[in-house]
């Protein structure tokens, strides 16, 4: 199973790397719908804003457009919709094309919030876009341009900026720079999900980073206990509750439970967190710790 994700892994490595816009779009869509939080640092507002905002990639009806993604507030919060672009190859026309499509989506939806619209670059560089017919969107800040290289350093940024920059790092500093953020993320990160969402995150940046890594490479630059929460690992988490499930029913399924214990436990999970994915006690999780 694990090599047939490799090999998954290496198609979906060359289409990226064909398309870069598909890449990066990829990633940002991911990052956003998970930690929308980090959309709203990016634009230096509160994290806890996002609880307000559903985010979504929005496809404009009868026309070839469709915005990266669109941040929509509960109907009854008086908040901006944003909308965002995220542009990593040079486009002259960028701003004639992501005017026209907000300006579809308004017509089309007709919401009762105001706007904004935040544009995410690499770097200064990239953005080639006239704004000649639009000023006045950019001198009143309704359209904000957001430079991902000139972001502070990372270990001056919070966790999920710091992430994002990792997209832009080069390849000679980007293992140094996740390593820390994995640190950081064990650190910082209460949630056992959000702590397994954003160091996946890490990895899958890293892997569109360096598309020919293999697992034995992985395992070289970090430790076991790092990767415990990587996709590659979590394949046979997933592969051992599986397992656990299709072995008897009642007692026998509960006996197999058991077994699994020790193979959980190995992974790095907390009796507490063992004891959840198995549905069993944390005296039964105890127990047969220390049977084994």
């Amino acid at each position: 199973m694990v090599e047939k994700h490799k090999q998954v892994h290496n198609y979906l490595c060359k289409i990226i790397y064909s398309y870069p816009s598909v890449k990066t779009d990829s990633v940002f869509y991911r990052l956003f719908q998970e930690f929308p939080n980090i959309f709203f640092e990016l634009i230096g507002d509160s994290p806890d804003t996002a609880s307000i905002y559903q985010f979504s990639s929005v496809e404009i009806k009868q026309t070839a457009f469709r915005i990266d993604g669109v941040f929509v507030p509960n109907v009854e919060v008086d908040q901006p919709i944003y909308f965002v672009e995220v542009q990593f190859q040079a486009d002259t026309k960028i701003y004639s094309r992501l005017i026209a499509e907000i300006c579809l989506y308004l017509r089309q939806n007709q919401p009762v919030n105001d706007w904004s619209a935040v544009v995410l670059y690499p770097s200064r560089s990239v953005d080639t876009g006239d704004i000649k017919h639009y000023r006045e969107f950019f001198l009143s800040q309704r359209v904000r341009r957001i430079y991902l290289d000139e972001l502070s350093s990372v270990s001056s940024l919070p966790i999920g900026i710091a992430t994002v920059k990792l997209i832009v790092t080069s390849e000679d500093t980007a293992i140094i720079e996740a390593r820390e953020l994995v640190e950081r993320t064990r650190l910082e990160i209460n949630s056992p999900i959000k702590q397994q969402q954003l160091l996946q995150l890490i990895e899958t940046i890293l892997l569109y980073k360096f598309p020919t890594m293999t697992k034995e490479e992985m395992e070289k630059m970090f430790s076991i206990s790092e990767l415990k929460n990587t996709r590659y690992f979590q394949d046979v988490f997933q592969e051992g509750k599986e397992e656990g499930k299709q072995e008897g029913i009642e007692e026998g399924q509960r006996q197999e439970k058991l077994r699994m214990v020790a193979r959980f436990l190995k992974l790095g999970l907390t009796v507490e967190q063992v004891a959840e994915e198995l549905s069993l006690s944390i005296e039964e999780v105890k127990q047969a710790a220390q049977n084994l």
